[in-house]
């Protein structure tokens, strides 16, 4: 017995079977974040001081510019998975959706672009 109605049977409609990677990935970034963040928060708090050139200094070591481009790599695919359902959850028309997705997308791809550009300018001696 299936409780999708004939017409759903006939027309092919029901799961795309799509829900459940999204759902994974949404939930291993946010395990991801976590360490990241705790790291995060713990080095910048055990630095003597918060000047400019200390914060430079740190982030010029090699562990730490990795694990900063990490950070802003997950939290900017988390959040682009997030505000996707929002959109796709809330935004009804097609033609408005598919626009929508796509800014949504393009914002995120620039802000882990800039971010990553960032810390790289920092860590290789670049900034002023």
């Amino acid at each position: 017995m299936s409780l999708r109605s004939p017409l759903a049977r006939v027309l092919g409609r029901g799961s795309a079977k799509e829900g459940v990677h999204h759902w994974w990935v949404q939930r291993l970034t946010s395990v991801a974040l976590v360490p990241l963040t705790v790291w995060f928060v713990v080095s910048l708090l055990s630095l003597p001081v918060l000047d400019h050139a200390t914060v430079t200094a740190w982030m010029g070591q090699l562990w730490t510019a990795v694990f900063l481009i990490l950070l802003v790599l997950t939290a900017a695919w988390h959040s682009q998975l997030g505000v996707r359902v929002v959109v796709e959850d809330y935004v009804h028309g097609s033609g408005a959706k598919t626009l929508t997705l796509a800014l949504v997308t393009f914002f995120h791809v620039v802000v882990a672009a800039a971010g990553v550009l960032a810390i790289l300018k920092v860590a290789l001696g670049g900034a002023a």
